[in-house]
């Protein structure tokens, strides 16, 4: 179900960046996804072949635990479609199944269109277990939802665990390899994926950082880059990979507010993809709150987050090659009986 807040539609344009100014520039629209009764947390669009488009969304039932804690436990993959970005978005089916034990609660899915095959990525786990996050990687030549695991991947579609070799910068992830995002840049296929590793043994926390893993065919295998492909000093979660102007470029949470507040995001560009370095990043966009208001969430319900909405698992539509939307998930809603929701924006190229 499409709604949108009217009191929302101030379609504020984001221009706070720091330092220099973000390429980009996001002009809210409204909600993009809400479902009653229902989680409903990254939405992943794609232009199908009937020129609609559709999203593919991470949800789980509200009634099935106290907490958030359901998108590690009870999650599925829906599937939407709407005749425009901009919605409304109408439920389909069930695209991916919670099947518990070893290929638990899908989550986090990113949908693409690379070489004509429709590629589907997205995260399970064990049995709950954090530990276990691995990311599976699903093909299909259509968007009727047959799909098939990629042909470089294990039987069930895993495509991507953690890396088992000692002098890979994952080697000893604390919760495995997860959030996957894929891009063909100059070639190659790359496969962006989150750890949580301790910079040094006895760090008490892990820090959130992003490698990637490589591969000549779309389908893989995959092999894991040794090296991180972003700073320790800035870390990020729910990087969403794109090319534009012969770059690579991540669209992330700023995860620890390092240029801003933890509940807006980062632009980061890279010429190879293999190292994203912190002078060429930029604040992106802001919380919920910067472009709806104060008032409008003064009856909100939090989910997650704090009140002021903070806006996750960023997920580009490109149109003619260029990036043309944005859907952001965030924690927090008006409307009794549903629970968190995404959210639509345009993207703008900035001027220069």
């Amino acid at each position: 179900m499409f709604i949108k807040y009217m009191a929302w539609l101030g379609c504020v344009v984001s221009t706070i960046c720091m330092a220099q100014p973000c390429e980009l520039e996001f002009e809210y629209v409204g909600r993009a996804v809400q479902t009653e009764g229902m989680h409903v947390w990254g939405s992943s669009p794609v232009i199908g072949p009937d020129g609609k488009v559709h999203l593919y969304v991470a949800r789980w039932p509200m009634a099935t635990q106290k907490n958030f804690n359901g998108w590690f436990k009870d999650c599925e993959i829906a599937h939407y479609v709407g005749d425009k970005p901009e919605g409304p978005f109408e439920f389909v089916r069930v695209a991916v199944a919670d099947q518990d034990g070893t290929f638990n609660s899908p989550h986090n899915p990113t949908i693409k269109q690379i070489d004509g095959k429709y590629v589907l990525c997205f995260i399970v786990n064990e049995n709950n277990l954090l530990k276990t996050q691995r990311i599976i990687m699903y093909v299909a030549d259509d968007l009727s939802d047959d799909w098939k695991p990629a042909a470089g991947a294990e039987p069930d579609g895993t495509i991507l665990r953690k890396s088992s070799e000692t002098t890979d910068w994952n080697y000893a992830a604390q919760l495995g390899v997860s959030n996957p995002s894929l891009v063909k840049h100059q070639g190659k296929y790359l496969l962006y994926d989150k750890s949580v590793v301790k910079p040094t043994p006895d760090a008490k926390r892990g820090k959130y950082i992003y490698g990637v893993a490589v591969s000549d065919k779309l389908e893989g295998p995959y092999k894991h880059h040794p090296e991180r492909v972003t700073p320790d000093s800035m870390q990020l979660e729910d990087a969403y990979a794109f090319s534009m102007d012969d770059s690579v470029y991540l669209l992330s949470r700023d995860f620890v507010g390092s240029k801003g507040s933890s509940g807006g995001g980062l632009l980061w560009k890279s010429k190879d993809g293999f190292y994203f370095d912190e002078k060429d990043t930029t604040r992106a966009y802001e919380d919920l709150e910067h472009y709806v208001g104060k008032e409008s969430l003064s009856q909100v319900n939090v989910f997650r987050g704090k009140r002021d909405g903070h806006l996750e698992r960023a997920q580009v539509l490109a149109i003619d090659g260029q990036p043309a939307y944005l859907y952001l998930a965030t924690g927090i809603n008006t409307t009794p009986g549903h629970g968190s929701c995404s959210h639509v924006f345009r993207i703008k190229k900035r001027q220069k």
